[in-house]
């Protein structure tokens, strides 16, 4: 195991102190606690000496009793930068990942950290790669938990960016720098906010809209309405987390009422086990779960 895996073991166990050193690891600590490391370490070199690969997400099953989603070759979406694989790391992303193949519409909706939009955009990336579309067009609505865009320095689309980052950051991880600026001025990879799509018909291209619970009714029903021929849409976003007024009923939960029994729509739910955050985020998620959603 690598000193990620073995930082990831004692996170799990903060009782222990651990030094690894080469091929060495030192534990020392309570009786009782050494020996639920130890058992914890034995557990993660079975599974690494029977699969040849071990990740921390598969530690985090291992240890929480859950069966590891073995990263085959299967699972793998492409290759990004630097050589780096990207797979799919649940169960519900190889879900989104095989529902691609068969719908053209697709809502991938659960906690934050799920891994959601990060799959989505690779499966974009895989298939603009590919020349299976001329476009990816990756869209948010500007919705902001608490802060208002006007306050915000700079012209508009300084403003906007910060809501876009976390497109930007996962396309990194697929693309080239110099390639991306590349595709990003030929149009070729767009990202612009939701309010940006009116008007506009989206054919051989793969549209993304993230953070889709902080839709209206009408402005998921636009951006919808934008699909044209040789085009795929994939939806993602998070019933707990919508900034809309009280008054406004979510376009992401109207959306999955309605279109769940129709052909060629697809919707992925994603849950707790899915997490491929930092090990916390899934405590943190529990936590919450049960309030009240809108």
């Amino acid at each position: 195991m690598n000193n990620s895996n073995i930082l990831c073991l004692k996170n799990q166990h903060p009782d222990v102190r651990v030094i690894a050193r080469g091929y060495q690891i030192k534990v020392s600590g309570a009786e009782k606690a050494v020996a639920l490391f130890e058992r914890s370490l034995r557990l993660c070199e079975d599974f690494c000496i029977r699969n040849n690969a071990l990740s921390e997400q598969q530690i985090l099953q291992l240890l929480h009793g859950e069966k590891p989603h073995e990263q085959g070759t299967e699972n793998l979406i492409l290759h990004g930068v630097n050589g780096k694989s990207i797979y799919a790391r649940s169960v519900n992303q190889q879900a989104l990942v095989e529902a691609y193949e068969e719908n053209d519409l697709l809502f991938a909706v659960g906690p934050a950290g799920s891994g959601k939009t990060y799959t989505a955009i690779a499966l974009a990336v895989r298939a603009l790669k590919n020349k299976e579309v001329r476009r990816i067009i990756l869209s948010r609505p500007a919705v902001e938990a608490g802060e208002k865009l006007g306050f915000l320095p700079g012209d508009m689309k300084e403003k906007i960016d910060p809501y876009l980052q976390p497109l930007y950051d996962a396309l990194q991880d697929m693309i080239p720098g110099t390639k991306l600026n590349e595709y990003m001025e030929k149009g070729i990879i767009q990202i612009a906010p939701l309010a940006f799509m009116r008007g506009r018909t989206l054919s051989d291209a793969i549209v993304i809209l993230d953070e889709a619970q902080n839709t209206t009714t009408l402005q998921l029903k636009m951006f919808l309405t934008r699909l044209g021929i040789g085009g795929k849409m994939i939806v993602t976003g998070d019933m707990t987390q919508i900034d809309l007024p009280p008054s406004q009923k979510s376009g992401l939960r109207d959306a999955m009422e309605r279109f769940r029994e129709i052909k060629g729509i697809k919707i992925i739910e994603f849950n707790e086990k899915d997490i491929v955050r930092h090990p916390l985020v899934k405590k943190i998620v529990a936590a919450y779960k049960g309030e009240v959603e809108r």
